[in-house]
């Protein structure tokens, strides 16, 4: 009888260290994400917000419109990933980036990234872009459409090359396009 009882503990304990083991593997990978979808549909911002009462919103000698300063085409990197990334300039001198198209999987933890990393194809090119310097520009805010991302003012855009979709928690690059000036 004491037999039955050590091996029924066994057993109870073993099931649950498994059901905590797999909370834990499905906690950190979150799987499903793999089968939703979250489309974004933004507008290209017309200028920020002037910074106080009786601020102009305009720069002396900026563009009246947004100017596109930089573009590139996104490359497959972790995942498969396509659209175009364009880095631009606003009335007021602030800067944007824009993910055009995107569609690419969904995933944990994933970030818009801009990085003075080079891209490259394959695997060579997934894991570059925490190496040298990056900023984030805040989380993915869907895996497909269109969205605006907007460039801290502290952040001096020509120190940047490139941009990646990054996902934090496996440090690994889902796609990325190089910046090149237009």
């Amino acid at each position: 009888m004491t037999r039955i009882r050590r091996r029924g503990r066994l057993w109870g304990g073993a099931s649950i260290a498994v059901a905590v083991v797999v909370a834990v593997a499905l906690y950190w990978l979150q799987p499903w994400k793999l089968w939703q979808d979250e489309t974004v549909r933004e507008a290209l911002p017309a200028a920020a917000a002037p910074a106080g009462p009786g601020a102009s919103a305009a720069v002396p000698g900026a563009p009246a419109a947004p100017v596109t300063v930089a573009r590139g085409t996104l490359i497959s990197h972790e995942h498969s990933t396509t659209g175009t990334v364009e880095l631009i300039r606003l009335p007021d001198g602030s800067h944007t980036l824009r993910l055009a198209n995107l569609d690419t999987s969904n995933g944990p933890d994933l970030r818009v990234w801009l990085t003075d990393a080079p891209v490259k194809e394959g695997v060579a090119g997934w894991r570059v872009f925490d190496d040298g310097k990056h900023t984030s520009l805040g989380k993915l805010k869907g895996n497909k459409g269109d969205q605006n991302y907007p460039v801290p003012a502290d952040v001096n855009i020509a120190g940047f090359s490139s941009v990646t979709i990054w996902c934090d928690r496996f440090d690994v690059s889902f796609g990325a396009a190089s910046l090149a000036a237009v």
